[in-house]
C-alpha cells in the first residue's frame, strides 16, 4: 500500500520558514505544484508540495507569498527533484522569482536510462518501488479551499516517492556514467526557461508548414508571431485566445494590405481586426517593404528528394548510435533539428550541430553523413 506521508499544511510565512528550517539539512529535496492554467499566459499556482523523502509540506500560494527562506532554499540549498519539471519551473519563476537548483528532472534521468522518455510520475514509482498510486485526483480543482484529505494524501505523495525514486535512478545512472548527462540536461532547461521573451522571435521556425511561405512572407509570420508572444504575455492570456498560429500563418500567407482584405482571412474574427487589425498590417507593410537583401531564405520542401534522402542519412547516424547506447532516439536528438541540420546543408550554412554530451557521440557521424550528401 502506498505511504501515508505525515502532511504540513503552511498558510503563513512563520509555518513556511519553520518547513525550511526542518528540510535545510537534507541531500535532496523533491517539489511539486499544482496550478490552474485555464484561462491565463502565466499558471496560476494553486499548490507548492515539497518533501525530502518523509513528510510532505504543502504550501497555499494564495495565501501565503514566498518567503526569502524559501527563496534560499530553492536557488541555493540541496539538489531539488521534479517530475516533467518545464511548467512547474515556470511557477516557481512567476511565484518566487527564481528556480529550483540545482535540479534533476526524474523524468529526463529516466530516458537516459533506457526507458520511456516521457514516463508519468504514477508509473516511474511503480517502476521503481512498487507501488500503485491513486489517480482520483488527477484532474480536480485544486483552488478550492479546504483541500480535501484525499487531495492533501494525493499532493503529498506527488512528492514523497520521489526521493526513493532517485536514489535508484542515480546508482543506475553512476553505473552507466550518466551521472554528468543528467546534470548537463538540468542546466540546458534552466536556461532554456531562462530566455524567456528573449525567445519570442524564434517562435515562428515551430511552424511545420513554413515551408510554404516565401521569404516575405515568412518574415511576416516572424514578425507575427514575435508580436502575439509579447502581448499573451504582457495580457496574461493564452496564445490561441489572443490569436492562433494557424490565423498568422493565413495572414503571413495572404499579406493583407487594409482591413478589409484582412477580415476576409479564414479564422479572423471581427474582434480581432477590431482590436488589433492595425497592428497586424502594420507589422505586415513592415515585412513588405523590406529590402531583398534583409529577407530570410526560403525553405527547403520537406517533400523534396534531396531533403527526405538527408533526414534519412542522419536518422541513420542517430538511430545507430541510441541503440548501442540502448536510448530512444528522440533523447539523442528530435526529427526537427535533424531537419534544421539538413536546411542548413542545403542552403550552404554551417549546420548547428548538437553539443555536449550528445554533439560528443554524434557529430562525427552527423558531420560525415552530411559530407556525402550532394547540395
Amino acid at each position: 500500500m502506498p505511504l501515508t506521508p505525515e502532511i504540513h499544511w503552511i498558510d503563513t510565512p512563520e509555518a513556511l520558514d519553520a518547513a525550511c528550517q526542518a528540510v535545510a539539512d537534507a541531500d535532496v529535496i523533491a517539489l511539486d505544484t499544482e496550478f490552474f492554467r485555464e484561462n491565463t499566459f502565466y499558471p496560476v499556482p494553486a499548490l507548492i508540495q515539497f518533501s525530502a523523502g518523509e513528510a510532505a509540506w504543502l504550501v497555499d500560494p494564495q495565501a501565503v507569498a514566498c518567503t526569502e527562506a524559501f527563496r534560499r532554499l530553492l536557488a541555493e540549498g540541496p539538489l531539488k527533484l521534479l517530475h516533467a519539471a518545464s511548467e512547474d519551473l515556470e511557477v516557481f519563476a512567476r511565484w518566487a522569482g527564481v528556480v529550483p537548483c540545482p535540479l534533476v528532472d526524474t523524468q529526463v534521468a529516466q530516458g537516459l536510462l533506457g526507458d520511456n522518455p516521457a514516463m508519468g510520475y504514477q508509473k516511474l514509482v511503480e517502476h521503481w518501488v512498487g507501488e500503485t498510486l491513486p489517480k482520483d485526483e488527477t484532474r480536480s480543482d485544486w483552488l478550492v479551499r479546504p483541500l480535501s484529505e484525499t487531495q492533501q494524501q494525493y499532493a503529498a505523495l506527488d512528492v514523497v516517492y520521489l526521493v526513493q525514486v532517485w536514489a535508484h535512478q542515480r546508482e543506475a545512472l553512476e553505473r552507466l556514467g550518466r551521472s554528468e548527462w543528467l546534470a548537463a540536461d538540468g542546466e540546458a532547461l534552466l536556461a532554456q526557461l531562462a530566455r524567456g521573451a528573449e525567445a519570442d522571435g524564434q517562435w515562428y521556425l515551430r511552424q511545420k508548414q513554413l515551408w510554404r511561405l516565401a521569404p516575405r512572407q515568412i518574415e511576416a509570420y516572424r514578425r507575427l508571431t514575435t508580436w502575439r508572444e509579447g502581448e499573451a504575455r504582457a495580457r496574461n492570456l493564452p496564445r490561441g485566445w489572443l490569436v492562433h498560429d494557424r490565423v498568422l500563418f493565413a495572414i503571413a500567407e495572404a499579406m493583407p494590405e487594409n482591413r478589409f482584405e484582412l477580415a476576409r482571412l479564414e479564422g479572423v474574427k471581427p474582434s480581432l481586426v477590431k482590436r488589433d487589425g492595425d497592428t497586424l498590417l502594420a507589422l505586415v507593410a513592415e515585412a513588405r517593404h523590406l529590402d531583398e537583401g534583409d529577407l530570410p531564405r526560403a525553405l527547403p520542401s520537406p517533400m523534396a528528394p534531396e531533403f527526405k534522402r538527408g533526414v534519412k542519412a542522419l536518422k541513420k547516424v542517430v538511430n545507430t548510435e541510441a541503440e548501442r547506447l540502448g536510448l530512444a532516439p528522440e533523447v539523442l536528438m528530435r526529427r526537427r533539428d535533424l531537419e534544421a541540420l539538413i536546411t542548413a546543408h542545403l542552403e550552404g550554412e554551417a549546420p548547428p550541430l548538437p553539443t555536449g554530451w550528445r554533439g560528443d557521440r554524434l557529430n562525427p557521424g552527423l558531420t560525415q553523413a552530411l559530407e556525402e550528401l550532394p547540395r
